[in-house]
């Protein structure tokens, strides 16, 4: 791009990142549609505000030839906003995209399925993890970003802050969790979260300022979910625990 292009970009970026906040979108609404946007500027190596229609439909044309429907919705999205809130301008051409809408059955794990899971996770922060994923059918970010404060061990709740749609909720907890939750504290007693970023000796753990990866903690299980020979792809279903988990006798 010329150096004028370049600058009008990164203008009309920042003022798109901006908006999202303004509009409290959350981090990862914001980092979708903000790719969206720089997708396009780098399939045509220009600022996108001075592409014309036949343009926007070629390059829808070849997104949905490479990539997934799921990742055409995001972008179109993403480019809807940046053309009615940054750019100000008639975004009726979107309408020519339609992804279809699909409606799919998730597999559901068994009760054996989920104990051989939580069993054949070795390391103790990623089988606290996964039980308290499961028994209580949060959503990995959920579990991740649990701090100590949000634990009620008196009335066995724990209290979600800000999950899907920024809602607040209060979740049951079962003993078992409970007493997993507490082992796992335990080992690194870090003053506020649950699960810290691991790595280092235990006073640079206790000093963390972020949970576990979730890129980690996904690759971790996935490498658990082949040894067991799992094949289903819905890992995150919550469903009723196994009354008994001898693995976690003494965790």
């Amino acid at each position: 791009m010329k150096s004028s292009e370049v600058k009008r970009f990164a203008d009309l970026y920042e003022r798109h990142l901006k908006l999202l906040k303004l509009q409290g979108k959350s981090k990862s609404t914001i980092d979708a549609y903000s790719r969206a946007v720089r997708r396009i500027r780098d399939h045509y190596d220009c600022c996108p505000d001075k592409l014309t229609k036949d343009q926007l439909e070629n390059y829808f044309s070849d997104l949905v030839e490479t990539h997934s429907w799921s990742t055409v919705k995001i972008d179109r999205l993403g480019l809807m906003f940046f053309w009615k809130f940054v750019l100000e301008l008639d975004w009726q051409w979107l309408d020519i995209v339609k992804p279809p809408k699909v409606k799919s059955i998730p597999d559901i794990l068994t009760p054996t399925e989920v104990e051989r899971l939580i069993c054949a996770t070795k390391k103790l922060r990623y089988r606290v993890f996964l039980l308290a994923t499961y028994s209580m059918g949060l959503r990995l970010t959920e579990t991740l970003s649990l701090q100590v404060g949000d634990i009620d061990g008196e009335r066995k709740l724990i209290h979600i802050r800000r999950g899907k749609g920024h809602k607040d909720r209060m979740v049951p907890l079962p003993d078992r969790t409970l007493h997993a939750l507490r082992v796992l504290w335990s080992k690194h007693q870090h003053p506020t979260l649950i699960f810290p970023n691991a790595r280092g000796s235990m006073e640079t753990i206790q000093k963390a300022t972020t949970h576990m990866n979730i890129g980690g903690t996904q690759n971790a299980m996935k490498v658990v979910v082949r040894e067991c020979n799992i094949k289903k792809k819905s890992l995150f279903i919550p469903f009723a625990m196994p009354s008994q988990l001898t693995c976690l006798n003494g965790v």
